[in-house]
């Protein structure tokens, strides 16, 4: 049967209404996957360029002085293979001997090993450890485009595990070490099947989920969270390829069977402290959890270095007597 040209005008007009609202459909799901995900965006992987904010400019210069330090300490490049196929790379520095404690470090969202370790790094090395500092993916020098707010780095975690055990020089107890983004990290990775070798974990400024932080990043936006958490699972799922719908790291603590040291900054006003009380809560036999009055952030070291590595020290110290007398 012959189309009429009136037929055929409207079947063209909504085929283009359809790709047009199609498209829109896209859009409204690509835009929060890049502001929340997409990674690496321009001058990301700069290591001296630091977070925006009244709470960071009066130690910018001061934290650009620790980057410089660090970034100046010889270290070997290490890579490995990821299970989902990216290379991810580090920094590793041989400090002690073979039996020297190994830190495995995981920086926070849009930012490097070299820059949220670079304080907290020195340190370590000053205690004669052996630390390797890991760009999550994404990030740094590693490859991929998503960064999940854990989902899959945590078994980007096992793998660098992994790797520690193939190198004779790392024979001695690991902490897995993480720091915001990188804190949830290590926290979900306490509940996987991690090798004996690991002792304890420390999580500063570490966040209770992935839905909760993006929900209060959304409301500290002006957005309504519902719809904002729809779109942002939407894009995930969609241009990410991965869900954080339901990932928890106080589900996850309930199930470590290794010490936790949680670190919170009381001004932090990214991740309300209150998520870090939440986390200990789930596990309060295994998990310890120490507040810096005054620190944003990230930004408890900074406020009372002296006080931030004695708890370290401390905790690490005791984990390690601990699982030797077991």
């Amino acid at each position: 049967m012959k189309t009429s040209p009136l037929t055929a005008s409207f079947i063209r007009k909504a085929a283009g209404a359809s790709a047009v609202l199609g498209a829109a459909g896209l859009l409204s799901l690509y835009l929060p996957y890049r502001i929340a995900f997409r990674s690496p965006q321009k001058g990301q992987n700069d290591i001296y360029r630091l977070p925006p904010g009244e709470q960071y400019e009066p130690r910018a210069e001061e934290m650009r002085g620790m980057i410089r330090q660090m970034a100046a300490e010889p270290c070997e490049r290490v890579s490995i293979m990821s299970r989902d196929g990216l290379r991810l790379r580090g920094r590793l520095y041989l400090r002690g001997g073979p039996e020297a404690p190994v830190d495995l470090c995981f920086h926070g969202w849009r930012a490097t090993g070299l820059r949220d370790f670079s304080g907290g790094g020195l340190f370590l090395l000053g205690e004669g450890h052996n630390v390797l500092l890991a760009d999550q993916r994404a990030q740094g020098d590693s490859e991929g485009k998503t960064m999940t707010f854990g989902v899959m780095e945590r078994w980007d975690c096992l793998d660098w595990l992994a790797y520690i055990r193939t190198r004779p020089e790392l024979r001695g107890p690991v902490t897995l070490y993480g720091v915001s983004m990188g804190a949830a990290t290590v926290l979900l990775a306490s509940a996987l099947p991690l090798p004996g070798n690991v002792r304890c974990i420390i999580a500063d400024s570490p966040y209770s989920s992935p839905e909760a932080v993006l929900g209060k990043v959304s409301r500290d936006m002006g957005l309504p969270e519902r719809p904002a958490l729809a779109l942002l699972r939407g894009g995930a799922a969609l241009f990410g390829g991965f869900s954080f719908h339901g990932v928890s790291c106080m589900e996850a603590v309930k199930h470590t069977r290794v010490p936790i040291l949680l670190i919170h900054g009381e001004e932090d006003r990214f991740v309300p402290l209150e998520m870090s009380r939440d986390i200990a809560a789930a596990n309060p036999e295994l998990v310890r959890l120490v507040t810096f009055p005054g620190a944003g952030h990230g930004l408890s070291y900074l406020t009372d270095t002296e006080r931030y590595r004695r708890e370290v020290s401390e905790f690490c110290l005791r984990a390690q007597k601990t699982d030797s007398a077991t």
